[in-house]
């Protein structure tokens, strides 16, 4: 499930997605790095990413998307492609 954009006190990555990985916790998250996700929209419109790094040791990790998510991904569920 998508939680959201990584984000800093006055500025927010669009690129960066914080991803909450179900079922998984602590150092298990890191033997995702490097893993596929897509995300599709009601459109029908596929978004790529790789997960880049963890966030943290509660199942969530961060992946680069291309192109950028829209804000109405929020929320949304993603696919993590076996490796």
């Amino acid at each position: 499930m998508i939680v959201g954009f990584r984000r800093g006190p006055k500025s927010q990555n669009p690129r960066q997605a914080l991803v909450r990985v179900v079922g998984i916790k602590g150092r298990d998250v890191m033997a995702l790095v490097g893993r596929r996700v897509s995300f599709k929209d009601r459109y029908g419109n596929e978004y790529k990413g790789v997960i880049i790094r963890h966030h943290g040791l509660n199942g969530v990790v961060r992946v680069r998307f291309e192109p950028n998510l829209p804000g109405q991904a929020i929320g949304g569920v993603v696919e993590i492609a076996d490796a």
